[in-house]
């Protein structure tokens, strides 16, 4: 039996592609299959997916912030596709829900359908952030996370959690195993926006934060195992 029953897994675009760029039928295929093995054991799951990979913030500053807004929106409904593909590909039912109207390639979010749709056993893929400009997509990720009940939200990340400083700069920084919320906004980590980590804090949603790329890890960290850092009350 699943820890979790239903979860929220918000996808670093970046993580999808070789380089950070562009997408990985590879990355793609594996994640696919992890994400198959984790709805066998009864985990219901939807998914929100960054578009980091196809336009990246510091490539977009010469735009005016809301047309690239919307820019990073359709690059997230691009992956959202390219997941749902390699989903069927593999057997799993799958379904791609988008904030923005993309007649006749998406189906528009509807919360209650969207609920019958995980009732059902399909994956979800959440598309196109909030659907509107200035939100971040980790804001979306625990907006649909509430949204549709998830009892935690999965941050899939390159790093295997939420370090004092960037592990990369500092091979000695430490690893967190547990945070409050407020000693994430606190200390400063740049886990999520600001928005984001105090809209979960407010309605106490469990945050996990964990390198999606580890082979394995998805179906770990839905099994109870310990994996990343946890952010709770």
């Amino acid at each position: 039996m699943p820890r979790y029953r239903r979860i929220l897994l918000k996808l670093s675009g970046e993580a999808l592609g070789e380089g950070g760029q562009g997408l990985s039928w590879e990355r793609l295929s594996s994640l696919g299959g992890e994400l198959a093995e984790a709805r066998k054991r009864g985990t219901e799951l939807a998914l929100v997916v960054g578009g980091g990979n196809i336009l990246r913030g510091a490539s977009a500053k010469a735009l005016d912030r809301v047309r690239a807004d919307y820019m990073g929106m359709l690059a997230t409904f691009i992956n959202a596709l390219a997941l749902e593909e390699v989903l069927k590909q593999a057997g799993v039912p799958a379904r791609v829900l988008s904030a923005l109207s993309v007649e006749g390639v998406g189906e528009p979010f509807h919360r209650e359908r969207a609920l019958e749709y995980l009732a059902r056993g399909e994956i979800l893929i959440l598309a196109c952030g909030t659907g509107n400009p200035l939100f971040t997509t980790d804001t979306a990720a625990v907006l649909r996370a509430l949204e549709l009940r998830a009892e935690v939200l999965f941050k899939g990340t390159k790093v295997d959690g939420v370090y004092e400083e960037d592990p990369v700069k500092n091979p000695a920084a430490r690893k967190y195993d547990y945070l409050s919320y407020e000693e994430v906004l606190e200390k400063g980590l740049g886990v999520m926006d600001l928005t984001a980590i105090t809209l979960a804090r407010e309605h106490h949603l469990p945050v996990l934060v964990f390198n999606m790329l580890k082979s394995g890890n998805i179906v770990r960290a839905v099994s109870g195992e310990t994996v990343g850092t946890l952010i709770g009350g």
